[in-house]
């Protein structure tokens, strides 16, 4: 399967042009070759210098496979015991970087991604899109979920040039990850019901075969917006606040597991306000006094609550007033009733073996 970019930057029905930086998508057998194609004669032979990132799972995965890339490329093999995208990952890459680097390969699944998407663009050099698992859906995102002094946010980050996703490496991964990915597609139901009740309140823009390519399709769409709203609603707040450990140890957990668990939790929440505004028992009210004290008490014992203010400020709802938000529930009644029943997602789930609590 090859995805041709263009197909998604043509004029939309929304009005606005929305720009798509990945080149090309290739997901089939034997991709790899194609990758060792475009660095010999194609578009990617201008490149000299180029850095390899990947850890010691994504490593054993590939070693074999792509042998002559790894050997034109200064190779960096991260280990994968408890890796995560943070400050501390990003100086041992700058670390290892040589001055005449002009490429970044990401070869791995979603903590190689986002670091190798953040470092690219931090050094203003492009980079390619190696998947080795079939798990998250940062693979064409343009923000990489990172982790600065126990906050966990997403900055601006770049889109790779091109995605090889061969089928004889990901199709092997761990069953695990595979559910993994499973449930970041499903946790798309409630981000983009999330997008949808937005886009009442503040106009915003709205748009939209294999797992591989509904995890790729995710990325574009975050590109063609220059956000996460495609990607990523209430379920990924949770695992946001989850992967900061406020109010939970350390979970031994995978990012789309933790999606998954998020996805049901939000989903029962919606239906209860489904049946609250059905019955007129919605309310809408400002933030009080116990909000202020629940936020001090969650992030002010770990000393980051004025950096969760800042990434939050400006507060988009203070533009929404509550009468503006309480003639909307009819519309987000009817957005609600629009996801699946918790059965049916619960079905869905356990039929991919995905974690789900």
């Amino acid at each position: 399967m090859r995805v041709d970019a263009d197909d998604f930057a043509r004029p939309c029905s929304c009005g606005r042009e929305h720009h798509i930086d990945v080149k090309e998508i290739v997901i089939e057998s034997g991709a790899i070759g194609k990758l060792e194609e475009e660095m010999s004669d194609g578009d990617l032979r201008e490149y000299i210098s180029p850095l390899l990132i990947c850890d010691t799972n994504s490593y054993k995965a590939t070693e074999e496979l792509m042998e002559d890339i790894y050997d034109r490329c200064q190779v960096l093999i991260l280990d994968a015991e408890d890796l995560e995208a943070d400050e501390r990952a990003v100086e041992i890459v700058e670390n290892y970087m040589e001055e005449d680097i002009d490429l970044v390969l990401a070869v791995g699944a979603g903590t190689i991604h986002d670091l190798s998407r953040f470092v690219a663009h931090q050094y203003r050099i492009p980079f390619v899109s190696v998947p080795t698992a079939a798990s998250s859906d940062g693979f064409t995102s343009t923000v990489a979920d990172m982790t600065w002094n126990g906050v966990k946010k997403a900055v601006a980050a770049s889109a790779p040039l091109f995605v090889f996703a061969d089928t004889d490496i990901f199709a092997k991964a761990p069953k695990r990850l595979t559910a993994a990915g499973v449930s970041d597609i499903l946790g798309k139901y409630i981000a983009l019901a999330d997008w949808k009740i937005a886009s009442i309140l503040s106009k915003e823009c709205w748009l939209f075969s294999s797992l591989m390519y509904a995890l790729v399709l995710s990325g574009l769409a975050m590109q063609m917006t220059g956000n996460s709203r495609p990607a990523s609603g209430a379920e990924h707040h949770l695992v946001h606040l989850w992967d900061m450990e406020v109010v939970n140890g350390h979970l031994d957990a995978l990012h789309g597991e933790k999606v998954s668990a998020g996805t049901m939790l939000v989903l029962l929440e919606y239906k209860k306000i489904a049946d609250a505004i059905r019955k007129g028992n919605c309310k809408v009210h400002t933030c009080t006094e116990e909000d202020r004290e629940l936020l001090q008490s969650t992030f002010g014992k770990k000393g980051i609550l004025g950096a969760i203010e800042k990434e939050n400020t400006p507060e988009l709802l203070d533009d929404v007033s509550t009468k503006e938000l309480s003639d909307t529930l009819p519309g987000i009644l009817k957005i609600i009733d629009a996801l699946p029943a918790v059965t049916d997602m619960q079905e869905m789930m356990n039929t991919a073996g995905c974690v789900s609590r």
